[in-house]
């Protein structure tokens, strides 16, 4: 049985920020997917703030990227919502 190491450490701040970050983005596809809007996007949005945040301690080029383009799009939707 092979056995894997860690190698993420555990019980430090961006450990804290990535799992809550986890845990708002699967309320976020619960919401989207029940078609609950506007909220889906602010819940969305938050989410995608904490992996930012993580992206950046990590030193993180891709996690950076994808959640710095996944900012501006929900907020970019969340500014035509607030525009009607």
């Amino acid at each position: 049985m092979q056995t894997f190491n860690k190698v993420t450490p555990t019980h430090t701040y961006d450990w804290y920020v990535k799992w809550a970050a986890t845990l708002v983005l699967m309320i976020g596809m619960i919401t989207t997917s029940q078609n609950i809007y506007p909220l889906n996007l602010f819940v969305n949005l938050i989410g995608l703030v904490g992996w930012l945040i993580v992206g950046i301690a990590w030193h993180d080029r891709a996690l950076i990227a994808i959640n710095a383009v996944g900012i501006s799009i929900y907020s970019e939707g969340i500014l035509a919502w607030m525009m009607k």
